[in-house]
């Protein structure tokens, strides 16, 4: 099947460092995700793949908030019918906070925009993809590197996720995931 006979599906690729450390590099953390994501689309163009010029770069952002002027953009230009993908290289590249990553989800959701973490076999464009913001698999994956730390915002973000109906029976596999 050629190309042209599938729909255009432009993909954006929103890339995030918490520290500025090594950014000032000619080639970065962020130019790396970039690089990695770009050749994910480049593997789905015959799925009508694109990558958008536009940069969605957060660097010397931490992933616990929402207040990043590339993840506004990025948001911005979903409600605006401008992204049909979002690809990321990790999900925790995306958030690092359970609630807001269902927040995120749901904005994507609305708008009929998928969402793939290159690292993680995560496509929620995918029938086999966990789509659902509380997929076990999504849970630990925003989890991972945070929670088998002692983290002075961890209870919040727990009390948080209880608040937005987060169930109980994957805390356990939460807590003690442990980064690779």
């Amino acid at each position: 099947m050629s190309t042209d006979s599938k729909p255009l599906m432009r993909c954006a690729i929103y890339t995030r460092k918490s520290s500025e450390e090594g950014l000032e590099q000619s080639f970065n953390s962020l130019d790396a995700q970039r690089e990695a994501g770009e050749a994910f689309v480049l593997s789905q163009r015959h799925e009508g793949w694109r990558t958008l010029p536009a940069r969605y770069d957060d660097g010397g952002y931490s992933g616990g908030t929402m207040e990043r002027p590339g993840l506004k953009q990025l948001l911005e230009d979903v409600q605006a019918n401008k992204i049909n993908v979002v690809v990321v290289y990790k999900v925790d590249r995306l958030t690092r906070s359970l609630s807001d990553f269902a927040k995120i989800v749901e904005t994507l959701d609305a708008k009929g925009v998928s969402f793939v973490s290159v690292t993680q076999q995560f496509n929620t464009n995918d029938v086999h993809g966990p789509a659902h913001p509380q997929h076990p698999a999504l849970i630990r994956a925003v989890r991972k590197g945070g929670y088998g730390r002692e983290d002075s915002g961890q209870n919040r973000r727990l009390q948080e996720d209880k608040e937005c109906g987060w169930e109980g029976r994957y805390r356990s596999d939460m807590t003690s995931t442990r980064a690779s």
